[in-house]
């Protein structure tokens, strides 16, 4: 098992969950963070942190895309461990419907 970054995240981006990361293996893109699914060792810390509730362990149904995001980026983006603030227009965006397609591909800038 291992935890799974999902569509709240993308333009949210709270980074509450880098803070707590025992295993720093969060990854930074544009507008989103990923999980490395191999570096991950399912502590759970990082679920509950996340105010957007974009954090979910890859047993819940229906995250195959998600875990499929996850692996793939996280081999290109950025590891990220320290928390920065959010993108300023973030609270219009947390809990909106439909977000993958603002999903960018795009690394962001890491540590």
């Amino acid at each position: 098992m291992t935890y799974v970054v999902t569509e709240n995240c993308i333009k949210c981006k709270y980074m509450d969950c880098v803070e707590v990361c025992p295993v720093d293996c969060f990854y930074e893109g544009e507008n989103m963070l990923v999980i490395h699914p191999d570096e991950c060792i399912d502590c759970g810390v990082c679920e509950p942190e996340c105010p957007a509730e974009a954090i979910k362990p890859d047993t819940e149904p229906s995250l195959e895309q998600w875990l499929s995001l996850n692996a793939e980026y996280s081999k290109t983006w950025p590891n990220i461990t320290v928390k920065r603030d959010p993108p300023a227009d973030h609270k219009e965006w947390d809990g909106k419907p439909g977000k993958l397609q603002q999903f960018s591909p795009n690394p962001g800038a890491g540590d």
